[in-house]
This record gives structure tokens, sequence and C-alpha cells, in this order.
């Protein structure tokens, strides 16, 4: 086998181990979070980064960059954002320097809602953490996952 072959299977590796350990770790809080606060790991992340949001430059974030924040298409962030809206857990409304723009914010119901679940969401990804870290394919990013700290490592 040649060297590249080799790099290649290494790497072809190491990204199943990655996909296997986001794919334990994102079932495991979303059946917490369904089961304890009737909200998915999408509908969690996204009250999650607009509740970061501040009234200081920079501080609001337009539909592209929340949609760059959850991972997830523009379109689907729409969809997300309504459902959420329609719940009465965020609210939309035009920026005050660009009428075109369009910012969403966390409600208070939203607020009381996240920080009701963000226990659950912490104990389920430690769990699936605790879990994954049994499995000899997935030590390692365990411990890579446990060693990254605050907004810079996302």
């Amino acid at each position: 086998m040649a060297a590249t072959d080799a790099t290649a299977t290494g790497l072809a590796h190491g990204w199943y181990a990655l996909s296997l350990l986001h794919g334990r770790i994102e079932a495991h809080i979303e059946r917490a979070l369904q089961s304890g606060h009737d909200l998915s790991v999408r509908e969690y992340s996204l009250l999650d980064v607009l509740s970061h949001q501040h009234n200081g430059e920079g501080g609001h974030l337009r539909m592209n960059q929340v949609a760059d924040a959850v991972v997830l298409s523009q379109s689907a962030t729409t969809r997300l954002v309504t459902r959420l809206e329609d719940r009465g857990l965020l609210a939309r409304y035009l920026c005050p320097t660009d009428r075109r723009g369009i910012y969403t914010d966390v409600t208070e119901a939203g607020l009381a809602l996240l920080a009701e679940a963000r226990p659950t969401h912490d104990a389920a990804l430690r769990e699936a953490l605790d879990r994954a870290g049994q499995d000899p394919r997935l030590t390692s990013l365990v411990a890579a996952v446990e060693t990254l700290d605050g907004p810079a490592a996302a």
C-alpha cells in the first residue's frame, strides 16, 4: 500500500470515528431534550446561539450568520426560526440601521425554556461522552472534545 493510500485510509477511519461520535452524542442529547423539554437538538442550539446576542457592536446575528452558527442551510434555519416563533420562543424584527436585515431575539419564554433545558443538555452531553469514551475507537476524540474550551473552539 502506498503512503498516500495509507494516509487516505487513516483519514477515512478518523472521519468515520468523528461521525460516529457526533451521531451518538446528538442522538443521546436529542432523546433527553425531546422527552424532558419538547425541544430538538437544533432548536436548543438555535436558542442557545441567539441567547448570546447583545446590543453592542456586532451583537446581533443576521439569518445567514445564525445558519452558519447552527450548521443549517439558510432555508432550514428560517423554517426552524418560524417554528420557534410560532411557539412564542423567538421574535423577529427589522434591523434599525438596515431595513433589509431581519434579526431574531429569544423571548422571555424562550430564555426560560433554555435555562430549564440547559442542565438536561449538559448532563446528556456528559453521559454521551462518558459512554463514547468506553469505545477504543473514540477515546482520543472524546479526550480532544473535553480539552476544547469556549467559543474559540467552535
